[in-house]
C-alpha cells in the first residue's frame, strides 16, 4: 500500500481521538492497569506506558470465540498476524505457521513464561506461505491454560536472542491457588461451496474440545494450577470436482486435516523463604491429524496391477503424530540486592509420519497399503541467569543483565523400508509410498549445537517526560560463531494524554538445525539407472559441488516510531515500522543435471538427477503501519461496551535475489513462486473492528474482519490467482445467568458465508485446490458453534 493510504489511516485515527475524546473524559480505562512483562525489564509498565507496542490479548478474549485452536485466535484478534491454512502440503497441514508482519515464520520468538519456546520438529519445504521455515508451533499449547498472551510488535533480538526480528509472543500461563473451569464446544460447517466446475451445500464436518483448569493450593502460600484439553475435528474438504473422470466428480480432499488430541500442562510456585521461591511449569500435547494428498486415478492403478486392491483408484492419506512436552524449573529471589532468575528449561517435538491407504507401484499387487515413513525430532535445553536492579539514578535507573546457555538437537530417523525402497514387480516406477515417501537410511540425521549469550538492558527514566532505553546482546554459536546486537528505544511524554516513541535495534536469527540438516532424498530409476534426488544440507558434498555454503545467521535493522494518546476509557496508539533482512535464508529450487551441461557435470559423480539446498542472501524490507483505537463505555442500564478498530498495514519487497552459485551461473535458484509469495501470500491491509458488549445476564461479541487481497503466485504471471479483498463477520450471543456459575453462547464464524475467490478451472486440472491455500482466513465457509462453560 502505498504511503498516501497509511497516512489516511494515521489521519482517520486521529479524527477519532478527536471524535471521542470530549465524551471519554471520565471513564476508567483498564489498560492503564494492564501490566506487560515482555519488551521491558522493568516492572510495573503497562501496555501504554511502554517505548515498543504490546498487544495483550487475555483468556476472555480467547475464550469468547468459535475456534479453539491458540493460533487461530491469535489471528482473529492481532491485525499484524495471520494464520494461513494451507491444504495438501504434506507435514504442513498438521502444523500450520503463524505469520507476524508479514514475514517467515521462525522470524517471531515464542516465549512461554518469558522463557524460550522450542520450534517444531517439522521444516516446511513445500508451496506455502512460511516456505523453508522451522516455527514454533502455538497449537502445541492450549488456550485454557493462559492468562493472557503478550505480542511484541518490535525486534528484541538484543533482548531475547534470535529469532525476534518481526517480533515476540509471549505466552503467560495461569497463576491460581483456587477456583477452576470447564468448557465444552460443539460446531459444524453450514455452507454453500462454489469452486469453477461444482455447487454443493455442506451441513456437517463437525468439531468438539472440551477443556478445564483448576487452580489448587500448595501450602498456605503457594499454587499449582492444571489446565486440560481434548479436541476431536473431523475434515473438511472443499475440492473441486475432477475433470480427469468421465464423469466429473469431487475425489480428493482439500482442506482441513482430521484432527484428535489431548493436552496437559501446569504452572505452579512455591515460597521457599521470605526471599526465594520456586517455580515450576510445563505440558505435553499428543496429536493425530490426518490430511490426504492427491489422488491416484483408476487409469494409474490398473498400470501397475493394484485393481483389486483399488479398482477406482485412491486417495492417500498422510497421518502424523505429534508429540510435543515442555518441562521448566526454576528459583526467584534475591542476591545481594539483585533479583535473580535461574531457570532451566527442556523441550521436545517429535513427528511420527505414515502414509495411508496408499501404495508403492514397484511391489505392484503384493504391496501394503499403510507405511510408516519415519520421524522428525527436536529437541532443546535452555538455562538461563538474570538479574536486575532498580538504582537511584536519574529518576530511576534499572539495570539487567545476565547469561543464557542453549543446547539444540535434530533427528531424522528412518521408516521402514517399503515406504521407500523398491520391488521388483515395476522397477521403472517410482518408488515408496504414494503422496509421501518414507526417509531412507541415507537420510538419516543426528545433529547438535551449542550457543551462549550474555546480555545487558538499560532502561532509565530520565525525567517524567523521558525514558530511555539501551541494551546489547552477544552470542556465541558452535556452527557458525559469534554475532552481536543492541537496541536503542525512547518515550517521551508530553502530557498525561499523549506521548511519542520509537526504537532503533539490530536482529538477527540463527539458521535452524532443521535448515542446515534436514535430508530429503529419493532413488528414482532413469534410463535403467537409480539415480537420486531431492533436498540435501548446503554442506554435503552434493549441495558443495553445486555451491552451497554453510549457513550464515539472517541479519535485521528495525526502526519504529509512533505515539499514545489515551483519555479516560479511550486509548489509541499509532506505529510505523521499517524492517530490513539481509542474508535471508531461502530453499532453492531443483537444480536439474538436464538444465545444464554444468550441472550435468558436477552431480554427475554424485548420480544425482536433481538437488536443492538451503543458501543465504535473499534481502527483504518491510515497512507498514499498526494503529489500535480502544474505548471502554460503562453505563448504568446499558451494560459495558468495549470497541476496537485495529489495523494493520503492510508492505514486504523482496530487494535482493541470489542468482547463482560459487560453481553454477545462469539458473533460476529462487523461482517468481517463491519471491511473490513473500511478498505477496499475506495481506497487504488487514482491519479488525471489534465490539463486546457485557449487560447483567446476556453479553454478545461481533468482529468484522477486512483483509486485503492475496495473490497465489503461478509460474508465470498469467498464472496467478487472487483471493480478493474480503471482509469477515463474526458474530456470538452469550447468556449468564446472574450469581450463576453457568453460562452458554452460541456463535458463527464467517456469518456471512464468504469465500475467497475460487481457484479457475484453467489452472486447476486435477480439480483438487478448489480455493487458494493462501487464504488468510481458510476457505471452509460458515461455521455455527454451541459453548457451554462451567466456573466455580
Amino acid at each position: 500500500m502505498k504511503i498516501t493510504t497509511q497516512l489516511a489511516l494515521a489521519a482517520s485515527a486521529l479524527a477519532l481521538v478527536q471524535a471521542q475524546a470530549a465524551w471519554a473524559q471520565d471513564t476508567a480505562n483498564p489498560d492503564d492497569s494492564q501490566i506487560v512483562v515482555t519488551g521491558s525489564r522493568a516492572e510495573g509498565r503497562s501496555k501504554l506506558d511502554t517505548a515498543s507496542p504490546v498487544d495483550v490479548v487475555t483468556a476472555t478474549e480467547l475464550k469468547q470465540q468459535g475456534t479453539t485452536e491458540l493460533a487461530t485466535a491469535l489471528a482473529n484478534t492481532v491485525p499484524s498476524m495471520d494464520f494461513p491454512r494451507p491444504s495438501a502440503t504434506d507435514g504442513t497441514d498438521a502444523i500450520r505457521p503463524i505469520v507476524l508482519r508479514g514475514m517467515s515464520p521462525d522470524q517471531t520468538l515464542v516465549l512461554i513464561n518469558g522463557v524460550r519456546a522450542h520450534s517444531s520438529a517439522l521444516l516446511n519445504v513445500n508451496g506455502s506461505v512460511g516456505r523453508g521455515s522451522s516455527a514454533v508451533d502455538l497449537n502445541s499449547i492450549p488456550s485454557t491454560a493462559l492468562a493472557s498472551v503478550e505480542v511484541l510488535r518490535d525486534g528484541a533480538s538484543a533482548q531475547y536472542g534470535s529469532d525476534a526480528i518481526a517480533g515476540v509472543v509471549n505466552l503467560r500461563l495461569r497463576e491460581a491457588d483456587h477456583g477452576g473451569g470447564a468448557t465444552a464446544t460443539y460446531g459444524l460447517y453450514d455452507t454453500d461451496v462454489h469452486t469453477a466446475r461444482d455447487s454443493r451445500h455442506v451441513t456437517g464436518e463437525s468439531s468438539f474440545t472440551a477443556s478445564a483448569w483448576q487452580g489448587m493450593k500448595l501450602g498456605q502460600d503457594g499454587f499449582l494450577t492444571v489446565s486440560g484439553e481434548y479436541t476431536h475435528r473431523n475434515p473438511t474438504n472443499r475440492s473441486d470436482a475432477d475433470p480427469r473422470l468421465d464423469t466429473p466428480a469431487v475425489d480428493a480432499r482439500y482442506g482441513d486435516p482430521a484432527v484428535e488430541g489431548y493436552s496437559v500442562y501446569a504452572n505452579a510456585g512455591k515460597p521457599i523463604n521470605d526471599t526465594w521461591e520456586a517455580y515450576a511449569f510445563g505440558g505435553y500435547q499428543y496429536r493425530d491429524t490426518s490430511s490426504a494428498a492427491f489422488p491416484r486415478l483408476a487409469s494409474v492403478t490398473d498400470q501397475y496391477g493394484l485393481s483389486d486392491i483399488y479398482p477406482d483408484g485412491f486417495l492417500p492419506k498422510i497421518n502424523t503424530h505429534s508429540k510435543d512436552m515442555t518441562v521448566t524449573g526454576g528459583l526467584k529471589g534475591e542476591i545481594a540486592g539483585w533479583k535473580t532468575d535461574i531457570n532451566l528449561s527442556y523441550g521436545r517435538n517429535r513427528i511420527d509420519y505414515w502414509t495411508r491407504n496408499s501404495a508403492n507401484y514397484t511391489y505392484g499387487a503384493d504391496t501394503q497399503t499403510d507405511f510408516y515413513d519415519g520421524a522428525n525430532i527436536y529437541d532443546q535445553w535452555v538455562a538461563g541467569l538474570d538479574f536486575s536492579k532498580q538504582f537511584d539514578v536519574f529518576q530511576s535507573l534499572n539495570v539487567a543483565w545476565g547469561v543464557e546457555g542453549r543446547r539444540e538437537g535434530y533427528k531424522i530417523q528412518a521408516g521402514e523400508e517399503a515406504s521407500y525402497g523398491y520391488g521388483t514387480a515395476y522397477p521403472d516406477a517410482t518408488p515408496g509410498a504414494q503422496g509421501f515417501t518414507g526417509f531412507s537410511p541415507s537420510n538419516a540425521v543426528e545433529k547438535h549445537r551449542n550457543n551462549g549469550s550474555i546480555y545487558l538492558d538499560l532502561e532509565a527514566q530520565v525525567t517524567d517526560k523521558l525514558l530511555l532505553g539501551l541494551a546489547g546482546r552477544g552470542e556465541d554459536y558452535s556452527d557458525f560463531g559469534t554475532t552481536g546486537t543492541g537496541k536503542f528505544s525512547a518515550r517521551y511524554d508530553f502530557s498525561p494524554s499523549f506521548a511519542i516513541r520509537g526504537t532503533a535495534s539490530t536482529g538477527f536469527r540463527a539458521p535452524s538445525l532443521a535448515q542446515q540438516y534436514y535430508t530429503s532424498v529419493a532413488s528414482v530409476i532413469s534410463d535403467g539407472n537409480v539415480v537420486l534426488t531431492g533436498t540435501y544440507p548446503s554442506t554435503s558434498t552434493v549441495a558443495t559441488a553445486l555451491g552451497g555454503k554453510a549457513l550464515r545467521p539472517e541479519k535485521s535493522t528495525n526502526l519504529s516510531a509512533g505515539f499514545v494518546f489515551r483519555s479516560g476509557g479511550f486509548d489509541l496508539t499509532v506505529d510505523g515500522y521499517r524492517i530490513h533482512v539481509r542474508d535471508q535464508l531461502g530453499l532453492s529450487e531443483l537444480l536439474y543435471a538436464s538444465s545444464s551441461d554444468t550441472v550435468a557435470d558436477l552431480l554427475e559423480p554424485y548420480g544425482v538427477a536433481a538437488a536443492r539446498f538451503f543458501i543465504n542472501g535473499l534481502a527483504t524490507t518491510t515497512k507498514g503501519i499498526d494503529a489500535v483505537a480502544h474505548y471502554r463505555l460503562m453505563t448504568d442500564k446499558a451494560g459495558t461496551f468495549d470497541l476496537t478498530l485495529a489495523g494493520n498495514v503492510n508492505d514486504v519487497k523482496v530487494t535482493k535475489v541470489p542468482t547463482q552459485t560459487s560453481t553454477v551461473t545462469d539458473l533460476t535458484l529462487f523461482a517468481r513462486t517463491r519471491i511473490n509469495t513473500i511478498e505477496q501470500g499475506t495481506p497487504g491491509e488487514k482491519v479488525v473492528g471489534t465490539m463486546v458488549w457485557s449487560g447483567s445476564q446476556i453479553g454478545a461479541t461481533a468482529r468484522v474482519t477486512y483483509y486485503g487481497n492475496v495473490t497465489v503466485p503461478g509460474s508465470t504471471a498469467a498464472r496467478d490467482y487472487d483471493t480478493g479483498a474480503k471482509a469477515i463477520t463474526d458474530f456470538e450471543v452469550r447468556y449468564q445467568p446472574k450469581d450463576e456459575p453457568f453460562n452458554l453462547a452460541l456463535g458463527a464464524n464467517n456469518l456471512f458465508d464468504i469465500y475467497p475467490n475460487k481457484t479457475p478451472a484453467t489452472l486447476n486440472t486435477t480439480g483438487v485446490v478448489g480455493f487458494p491455500g493462501y487464504s488468510p482466513w481458510g476457505f471452509n465457509g460458515r461455521y455455527l458453534y454451541v459453548r457451554a462453560s462451567l466456573n466455580w
